[in-house]
């Protein structure tokens, strides 16, 4: 039986109306749900913004599902086709593969900016099977590849619209169909931006010149990407192109998280009044926690989010010795964090190959051990689609009152890691949890400087990103004390994926 089709609010059907009208410019008739000669032009761009909470997910899901029944192809990253003129495409993007596992745990494909920016080129003998099992080609006969594998590829495809997955459960090899990857040639047609406030200006440009149409979602509460005084890409559109969502669908149905959040946004709070608040809604609802104390073992899957560098710091030398880490190595499960790869600009292509793989900056990863060449780390990549890989990795683990950090682990050349037990605020967005720890003695010492970033108390733009990463509980953590762990640290917990996927190029990582 079809879900019943949600109730949208009036800012939220006046923004569908919009959002419609603008596609119907481009060729996309919603309301018949069918698709019209196309349209000369480029309608350009659109955002959708509002809080936490005021239905913008559900907006793009349901934009997204109405475009998939008006014939409108969604691309996938990892496989796109040969393209034909009587093509519209789609593509929902986030800057972070944890975003974007977010919007596919709700059922939108979605994938990063880096993985549209760049697109894999397979070995053709291969590409037969991608295009029989897109539907646009005949069951083909490869040497080597037996009817069963084919089913195999088959069944599997039917389930995950993965490529790669499908070629996989074949008994294939990423090294084997995918032989490199290379920046996109073809256009797209309409592209949907979550977590937009993370966006920075080169990045809207870049996504401009393969989009004509390109609709934003962001929220406006949000701290603005660093360099940007302040401003998101959204700000600098005209007025009757930023569409504005109100209604706080989520905080209707009583969630004191977005409570919190919501909160803030009253001129007459103050750092003190709303720790009252806080600790009177842990007190009343189990969803958020007041904290004495930060929780080792949590920390392992889930950051601490601190303002000051020096306090995450501080809290990643506690985590790791409260887990008997040694000082020279790293314990498998520890958590990192990609700070971008570093490659001369003549390692084009090897740059590529880790950034399609999801090794973009902010990503997060577990580590699992060392690779079988030195200086590689295997790794399980949060939230990506293929999560299981080994690269070449330079891994920094920063030390209180020491001007050089000590690496455990250091390629030449490949992608660069932090220690994740502990991230700023700042890098934290377009990532949630189930459970977030937020240390609120760095939130009062912001409130003390005074500053504002925005027209606004720089400690409540702190304080809400922070808040809103939390999706089932908020932990406010009031005392600069750590929880030791009671079990040691492992990686028994990391989802395995059904079949391990190496997309690689000779050069660019371990196979």
């Amino acid at each position: 039986m079809a879900a019943p089709a949600p109730r949208f609010s009036d800012d939220q059907a006046e923004a569908w109306d919009r959002i419609a009208e603008t596609l119907l410019g481009a060729g996309i008739d919603l309301a018949g749900s069918r698709l019209l000669p196309e349209a000369k032009g480029a309608p350009g761009t659109l955002a959708v913004v509002g809080k936490a909470g005021s239905g913008k997910t559900l907006l793009l899901a349901e934009l997204t599902r109405a475009l998939i029944e008006a014939g409108v192809e969604v691309v996938s990253a990892d496989y796109e086709g040969r393209r034909r003129k009587d093509r519209r495409t789609l593509a929902v993007l986030a800057p972070t593969n944890k975003a974007a596992s977010v919007l596919r745990n709700r059922g939108v494909q979605a994938t990063t900016i880096h993985r549209i920016l760049y697109t894999p080129v397979y070995d053709p003998e291969y590409e037969r099977i991608a295009e029989w099992l897109t539907g646009r080609g005949e069951r083909p006969q490869v040497e080597g590849l037996s009817e069963a594998a084919l089913d195999r590829a088959s069944a599997f495809f039917e389930q995950v619209k993965s490529i790669p997955g499908a070629l996989a459960a074949a008994g294939l090899r990423g090294s084997d169909f995918i032989r490199g990857w290379k920046r996109r040639e073809d256009p797209l047609d309409i592209g949907f931006v979550d977590e937009a406030s993370m966006l920075d200006q080169r990045q809207l440009d870049d996504l401009r010149q393969i989009f004509s149409t390109l609709i934003l979602f962001g929220d406006p509460a949000q701290l603005a990407p660093v360099g940007q005084s302040g401003e998101m890409v959204f700000d600098r559109l005209p007025a009757p192109r930023r569409l504005v969502l109100h209604r706080i669908h989520r905080q209707e149905r009583g969630n004191p998280i977005l409570d919190l959040a919501h909160a803030l946004g009253d001129p007459a709070l103050g750092f003190a009044e709303f720790e009252t608040l806080v600790r009177q809604t842990a007190a009343a609802d189990e969803r958020v926690r007041w904290a004495e104390r930060v929780d080792a073992e949590m920390m392992a899957r889930s950051p601490v989010l601190v303002w000051r560098n020096q306090t995450r710091i501080r809290l990643i030398h506690a985590f790791r010795a409260a887990y008997g880490a040694p000082p020279d190595a790293l314990l498998p499960g520890e958590p990192l964090i990609c700070d971008g790869i570093e490659l001369p600009l003549s390692h084009r292509r090897r740059r590529m190959d880790l950034e399609a793989r999801g090794l973009i900056k902010g990503a997060q990863a577990i580590y699992l051990g060392p690779g079988r060449k030195p200086g590689f780390a295997r790794l399980h990549l949060v939230g990506a689609e293929d999560p299981r890989l080994a690269a070449a990795s330079i891994i920094k683990i920063e030390l209180p009152d020491a001007e050089e950090p000590f690496i455990p682990s250091a390629a030449q050349m490949g992608a660069a890691f932090l220690h994740g037990a502990a991230v700023t605020i700042h890098k934290a967005q377009g990532s949630q949890w189930p459970d977030v720890q937020v240390f609120a003695p760095d939130l009062f010492v912001a409130a003390r400087t005074g500053r504002m970033e925005a027209g606004q108390p720089l400690w409540k733009r702190l304080a809400y990103v922070a808040i809103t990463r939390a999706e089932e509980r908020l932990h406010w953590v009031v005392r600069n004390r750590l929880a030791r762990p009671v079990r040691p640290l492992g990686t028994d917990d990391l989802a395995v994926a059904p079949a391990p996927l190496a997309l690689t190029v000779p050069d660019a990582a371990e196979g």
